[in-house]
Parts: structure tokens; C-alpha cells; sequence
């Protein structure tokens, strides 16, 4: 009997030093990692302040492969979620919402120092209030990159148990901020490097357009004279073209870049027309999306090689080339093109801006998580406004040119839209300077005389 009071005696003694040992612990946890990245702080920003990128840095996916997420509330900002559900104990079910993120997005420029985005946890780690903190600061000599601080706060109250759980706070809490952060880093290395704090996208739901085009490629060196003689070269083969079809161009020329690179600019010199029905040596056709092009053994696209090229040009009239588009006469095709969303940046200035704005668009793209595949869908550019010349023919008001990125899993609006902000307008007392970044036309130099692209 004596040793069973001793058992019950040694017992209450643990179990009061376990109290004690509680009520002496902290009544909360924080664990922080930091990382300093290449890139601008608004990039780390809209990466931070939505989810759709989330599963593809996230160490959760590395613990379990088949982990499902879902999406809910917001797109982007404070009140986006994202959940999760896996059979994996260690990953189990849970979610996060953005709880705050300051200052807003368009508050951030070259100018701002820092900025904080807190997200609200739910999962089955202990304790009460969980939330991750990611504070961003600008760092470099020239503010090129930026510091991440990701840390977890928690409340344990004073729920013993839980007080407890502070013991493991370098355990899943540290070990999902580690490598989720590095994760992140490797993420962000695939976004094109570039500044777009002053572009302001909007997401335009495209319709399916009847086009006559010509395909066409300079060598970039040879410069903007080069682009505009293969546009006036392509307008000509398509006014006629149009006419022997008895149809009218409707619209302004739209340049669909199909190959934007160091050495060769390729692309397509489109205009809408009014009909998607054409007859062609007394048959009528019907108009279809163009197909993707064929891939080589190495997973690129085939269709820059020579011999597919100079099997097209022999492709008979009223049949159809490698794209399943409709040969007209020549170098002139038809097709059914756009329809479905894109991303649409506007750019006022000379031809030589539009490219960069098109990277912009892109590095967009993916800090929003829009999916997009230039091979599959080209990103092209329409004049909305044509520049304007004196009689000297120096540049009074340059051209408007709205771009375009075809994207996939978007939202139907771009933060931008949901704020209300607008596009830059034309300026015409100071457009902005051939070759210069997108920028409000009232903070660019006086241009030289060049002539725009595509009038």
C-alpha cells in the first residue's frame, strides 16, 4: 500500500512541476527566417499579396505531391484564401487568408521603403491567432532588391498544453517558413526582371475576329525603318487581297510578335475584315482558329525551320498552311484570331516601346499567377490612336498602341480595374521618348523626329 501512495505522491509531484513548468512558459511563439531576393519590391509584393502562386512555392507540395488546393474570396489582397486538403498527416487540411496588406499596391514605386503583408492561419499547429508576417524591405544601391522577413506569431493563452507546443516552434512552424521561403526565391528568378509600378493592366475578354495577314521577319538591327517597310509591304498585299475577296479591312493593323528575338523580330501583319466566310476559287470558306505549330525533337517549335517555311509558300491557294489557316493569294492569309482574355497594357509613344511593355505585361503575369503560352497564343499589339505629324514631320502626339498577352486562369479583373484606376492618356505637349520605358507622357522628354510603326 505504501508504495502505491508513493506512485500517487510522485505523480502529483510531476504533474505539479508540469504546471509550473507551463505557467512559466511564454504565453506566445514567434519563429522569423529572412532572405534577400533580386528582385523589386512590388514583384515580391503581388507574389505575396494573392495565392495563386502559393502551390508552386509552397514547401506543402514537396511534403505531398497530390495535396489539393482551392481557391476562395478575393483574387488578390486582403480577403483572398486558399485551403488545402491532403491524406498526408503531416500536411492535413487547412488555409490562409490575407488578412492586411500595407501600403496598397499602387502606393508602392522605386520610392517605397517597405511594406508588410500579414496572413491569417488555420491548420492544426496549437495555439490561437496564428498568423504569418511578411515584412518586405528595399535593399541594394539602387533599390534593386529586396529583404523578406517571414516570421509566425501565435497565442497560446493559457491553455497549458498549448504552451507546450512552444517547445516545437522550430519544427513544422520554422521548417514550412524555410523552405517555403527558398521556394519562393527560386519562383521569383523565372519573372522577367523588369519595373511595372507604372503600368496599369486591365483584363479584356477578347472575341474571335476574322483576319487577312501576312507573315514577316527583320533582323532587329536594321531598326525601326526595317518594321515599318514590312508593314507598308504586308498593308499593300492585303488591300489587295481584301479586294479581290470583295471584303473591307475594318480596322487598324494589329502586329501578332511571334519571335522576339536577339537577332530576328518575326511577326504577323494582321487586319480585321468583315466576313469570316471567304470564297476562293468558287469555294467557300470558313474561317478557324489558327493551330498550334508542330514541336521538334528538342520540344521547340518547328516552324521557323526552312523547309517548313518554303513548304507554305508553295501551299496552294484556297488550301491550308501548317496553322490551318486559309491561304488567300501569295503571302496573304486568313484566320480566326484572338477570342478569350487577355492582359491589355496601354503604351503611348513610339513603336520602340511596345516590346518592353509586352515584358511588362508578362513579369505581371506571373506575380498575378495568369497562365499564358506564346506559342500557342501570340501576344500582338493594335494603334488605337495614330501619331500625329507636322508639316516639318517631327512628332507632335506620338501613337497610342494598346498590347496584348492572352492569359488563362484569371480573374475577370486586374486589381487595377477593381480600383478603378485608368490607363495613361495621350499627352500632346510631351509624349514620351522613343526607346524610353513606359511612363505618364508628362514626365518624358521631347521626342526626335521618328516616324511610328504601322500607320
Amino acid at each position: 500500500m505504501m508504495r502505491v501512495f508513493e506512485f500517487l505522491a510522485a505523480l502529483v509531484i510531476v504533474a505539479v512541476i508540469g504546471v509550473l513548468a507551463a505557467v512559466v512558459m511564454p504565453g506566445s511563439g514567434h519563429v522569423e527566417r529572412q532572405l534577400v531576393v533580386g528582385k523589386d519590391m512590388r514583384q515580391v509584393y503581388d507574389v505575396l499579396n494573392n495565392y495563386r502562386r502559393l502551390p508552386d512555392y509552397s514547401v506543402l507540395r514537396s511534403y505531398d505531391p497530390r495535396i489539393e488546393f482551392s481557391f476562395s474570396g478575393k483574387t488578390y489582397g486582403p480577403g483572398a484564401e486558399i485551403s488545402w486538403a491532403s491524406t498526408d498527416p503531416k500536411v492535413g487540411k487547412g488555409g490562409l487568408t490575407i488578412a492586411s496588406a500595407t501600403p496598397d499596391f499602387d502606393k508602392i514605386d522605386s520610392n517605397t521603403k517597405s511594406a508588410s503583408i500579414v496572413w491569417n492561419l488555420d491548420n492544426s499547429w496549437r495555439g490561437l491567432d496564428k498568423h504569418f508576417t511578411l515584412d518586405l524591405e528595399r535593399q541594394g544601391s539602387r533599390g534593386q532588391l529586396t529583404q523578406v522577413t517571414w516570421s509566425y506569431d501565435v497565442a497560446y493563452g493559457w491553455n497549458l498544453v498549448n504552451r507546450f507546443a512552444n517547445l516545437y516552434i522550430h519544427g513544422d512552424p520554422d521548417s514550412f517558413i524555410q523552405f517555403s521561403l527558398n521556394n519562393l526565391q527560386n519562383v521569383l528568378a523565372g519573372v522577367p526582371n523588369i519595373d511595372y509600378s507604372q503600368l496599369i493592366p486591365y483584363i479584356e475578354q477578347t472575341q474571335p475576329t476574322p483576319v487577312l495577314l501576312v507573315s514577316t521577319s527583320i533582323q532587329r538591327k536594321d531598326g525601326m525603318e526595317a518594321v515599318e517597310d514590312a508593314i507598308a509591304k504586308a498593308n499593300t498585299e492585303v488591300q489587295a487581297a481584301a479586294k479581290k475577296l470583295g471584303v473591307n479591312v475594318t480596322g487598324s493593323r494589329i502586329l501578332i510578335t511571334t519571335n522576339y528575338g536577339d537577332q530576328t523580330y518575326s511577326f504577323d501583319v494582321a487586319f480585321p475584315i468583315d466576313s469570316s466566310t471567304l470564297t476562293i476559287n468558287g469555294q467557300s470558306e470558313q474561317l478557324t482558329a489558327a493551330t498550334p505549330p508542330a514541336l521538334d525533337a528538342a520540344g521547340a517549335p518547328a516552324e521557323a525551320s526552312s523547309a517548313a517555311a518554303a513548304a507554305d509558300a508553295n501551299v496552294a491557294a484556297g488550301s491550308r498552311d501548317r496553322y490551318g489557316r486559309l491561304v488567300v493569294d501569295g503571302n496573304v492569309r486568313a484566320t480566326l484570331a484572338f477570342g478569350g482574355a487577355a492582359l491589355k497594357g496601354v503604351w503611348n509613344g513610339t513603336f520602340a516601346g511596345v516590346p518592353q511593355t509586352r515584358d511588362m505585361l508578362k513579369a505581371y503575369a506571373q506575380t498575378h499567377g495568369y497562365k499564358y503560352d506564346e506559342v500557342v497564343n501570340r501576344p500582338y499589339d493594335v494603334i488605337a490612336t495614330p501619331e500625329v505629324k507636322d508639316a516639318g514631320g517631327n512628332i507632335t502626339t506620338y501613337a497610342k498602341y494598346n498590347v496584348f498577352l492572352p492569359i488563362s486562369n484569371a480573374p475577370e479583373h486586374t486589381p487595377e480595374q477593381e480600383a478603378g484606376l485608368q490607363p495613361p492618356t495621350l499627352d500632346e505637349g510631351a509624349p514620351a521618348a522613343a526607346g524610353s520605358a513606359p511612363a505618364p507622357a508628362t514626365s518624358a522628354a521631347k521626342p526626335a523626329a521618328a516616324a511610328s510603326a504601322g500607320q
